[in-house]
């Protein structure tokens, strides 16, 4: 058992993070699961970009490895290519907006001139 209230904190912390991690993952193998059982193409592609969003986040906060998110990801997108019927190009995920000045490099302001002591008044 922690003795110092720091380790006592941390345990705590602990808990709630495997708590929260353990939630992410159950929710986001759900999702795997129930797109797996989809025979749609339209349905299945419909939802995948929902899933992919998903994995990609558990990497992202570091549940899984980013090789093993990929690797969903790839024998997802396998499976809808493999299924009959009329092609169906996934939904693009939304990107965020380009900053507006990023390409363009800013010029540096000119060094301000230094104000000149007053003279005393006598």
């Amino acid at each position: 058992m922690a003795n110092h209230k720091a380790t006592k904190k941390d345990t705590r912390q602990a808990a709630k993070r495997r708590d929260r991690n353990k939630y992410y993952g159950k929710t986001t193998r759900n999702a795997i699961r129930d797109l797996k059982i989809i025979d749609d193409k339209a349905a299945y592609g419909d939802k995948l970009p929902t899933v992919e969003s998903m994995i990609d986040k558990l990497a992202k906060r570091g549940i899984i490895h980013k090789n093993k998110a990929s690797r969903h990801k790839s024998r997802l997108n396998a499976a809808i290519k493999a299924m009959p019927g009329e092609a169906v190009k996934a939904a693009p995920k939304a990107k965020a907006a380009p900053k507006a000045e990023a390409a363009t490099p800013k010029a540096k302001a000119a060094p301000k001139a230094k104000a000149t002591p007053k003279a005393k008044a006598e």
